[in-house]
């Protein structure tokens, strides 16, 4: 077995331990050093570059880890990524360099789940608008809409897709999905109808976005998807930026195509301040929280301790993507 004494972990993820100080402690008396991103935003390839030198694990948060960054990993051992996404890592590269990645599936389901929720709702009754007009002075009556028969359109039903639907069937919506590998056990239990791709995208007064990003997703949202969609329908993207052809939005968004859009995750992260969907007021922007909450954190600190951990010591992790 190796000697964890003997090793150093970077961890990238600003909210590590941020509700559970004991990860930190358990981490820090488990291995001889623990290096932390102090820049409070994932990091570039450059700066990974930067940190990689002598390090053995990676705890990573959403890090640009690239072929150039890796380059640099003279020690490492493994990549275990606090998240279940694993876009932003080269698989390739990570493997010809005997470097084991792991992912935490599951661990912010429900998190994510209620952050999309959460978005139907503000937009659904104006919150945004509401409120920066009442903190102007004013006294709008705003006519907002009820989710109570509309029709929810969830494309990718997975873990947080299905954390969705259980959350919706309580406010008697009917709810369509798209999923190319349908479960068709838990649709039948928890009252959702699979519907094919266009269908979905044609009859939803709400989409909910739950995909990965693959070479057939990228920008899986574009002009054409938003043309085919329901005039003032909304869209909500808690998934990746790269789903969405950012420009095609704004368009579908100033044109009044969509009724608004729900947006966690962009294209550019950090997007430009300049970026016009920053300044819509029928548009909610978060800067990727979906899986920063004090559940999500917890579960997914835990899991990538462990598959870190596990791997510097010699052993297989649970969670392995390469």
């Amino acid at each position: 077995m190796n000697n964890l004494k003997t090793m150093r972990v970077l961890v990238t993820p600003t909210s590590y331990g941020r509700h559970n100080p004991g990860l930190k402690e358990e981490l820090e008396s488990s291995v001889d050093e623990v290096i932390y991103n102090t820049t409070g935003k994932p990091l570039s390839s450059q700066q990974v570059a930067e940190l990689l030198p002598g390090i053995d694990g990676y705890i990573a948060g959403l890090d640009y880890i690239d072929r150039s960054a890796l380059a640099f990993a003279d020690k490492l051992k493994v990549i275990a990524r606090y998240g279940v996404g694993i876009d932003r890592v080269d698989l390739t590269a990570a493997t010809q360099k005997d470097i084991i990645v792991t992912n935490t599936p599951g661990a912010n389901s429900a998190s994510v789940a209620e952050l999309a929720l959460t978005m139907m709702l503000m937009l659904a009754r104006q919150i945004p608008v509401a409120t920066q007009e009442l903190r102007e002075g004013e006294w709008p009556r705003l006519n907002g809409l009820s989710l109570e028969e509309k029709i929810i359109g969830i494309i990718g039903l997975g873990a947080i897709g299905k954390h969705l639907a259980k959350r919706l069937a309580s406010f008697n919506c009917k709810i369509i999905a798209y999923d190319p590998y349908p479960d068709n056990g838990f649709a039948e239990k928890n009252s959702v109808g699979f519907a094919n791709i266009d269908d979905v995208i044609t009859s939803s007064d709400f989409i909910s976005l739950h995909l990965p990003v693959l070479d057939g997703t990228r920008h899986f949202v574009n002009a054409s998807f938003l043309d085919k969609m329901k005039t003032g329908a909304f869209l909500i993207n808690t998934s990746r930026g790269e789903i969405v052809d950012e420009s095609a939005l704004i368009l579908a968004l100033k044109s009044g195509k969509l009724g608004g859009a729900g947006i966690d995750a962009f294209a550019k992260e950090p997007p430009d301040a300049d970026n016009p969907l920053l300044s819509m007021p029928n548009v909610v922007c978060t800067p990727h929280i979906g899986a920063h909450t004090d559940g999500a954190t917890n579960n997914m600190g835990r899991m990538a301790l462990v598959e870190c951990l596990r791997v510097l010591e010699g052993k297989e992790p649970k969670f392995r993507v390469n």
